[in-house]
């Protein structure tokens, strides 16, 4: 024969017919819960949110079953509750974002970072996809972006204009981007 440690937790799991101490408070709830619930949903976006939501501000309602005097007024009491809930439940929500001096790289990124042979197959591959372009758009490109010049420095060495120097670079890296080998890298 086994002896239950806990008592309270073997009488919860046998059966109990028990009956409500108020069940004006459950022919309430059977009454009004489509209704609340409605409410709860436009509170929350998500279905299984609004049910844990109205449950809550159900069991506000139970504790203060006692002390709510004009029962006309219920729903007011239960939406008033659904609402401070939810005020509560987003106050105290999981931030997900954190602000910080230095931006994260993405774990790809990272990685390649680290792998020396990532590192040099994405130089080769850049630089085939380069030596791809046409002569004066490869030579925008290495001294826009490899030499680090600026436009109107880039547009002085090869002289011609500044717009002539942003329209070939902006077409430069569309062709870039549209590199089938550079595509598998990224």
């Amino acid at each position: 024969m086994t002896t239950p440690v806990c008592t309270s937790a073997s009488k919860a799991a046998t059966p109990a017919t028990q009956t409500l101490p108020y069940p004006s408070f459950s022919s309430y709830v059977k009454a009004r819960q489509p209704v609340l619930l409605r409410t709860a949903r436009s509170l929350t976006a998500n279905p299984s949110d609004a049910e844990d939501l109205l449950q809550t501000a159900l069991a506000k309602t139970y504790v203060a079953w006692e002390r709510i005097e004009d029962h006309r007024a219920l729903d007011g009491y239960v939406r008033r509750a659904l609402l401070n809930t939810r005020t509560s439940q987003w106050r105290k929500r999981k931030v997900d974002e954190f602000a910080c001096d230095e931006m994260p790289e993405p774990e790809s990124v990272a990685a390649a970072a680290d792998d020396p042979a990532e590192q040099q197959a994405l130089h080769d591959a850049m630089w085939r996809a380069i030596t791809k372009l046409p002569a004066r758009q490869r030579a925008m490109v290495v001294l826009r972006y490899y030499e680090d010049l600026s436009e109107v420095q880039t547009a002085e060495v090869l002289g011609v204009s500044v717009g002539t120097v942003k329209s070939a670079v902006s077409r430069a890296l569309g062709k870039l981007r549209e590199d089938p080998e550079l595509g598998l890298v990224r």
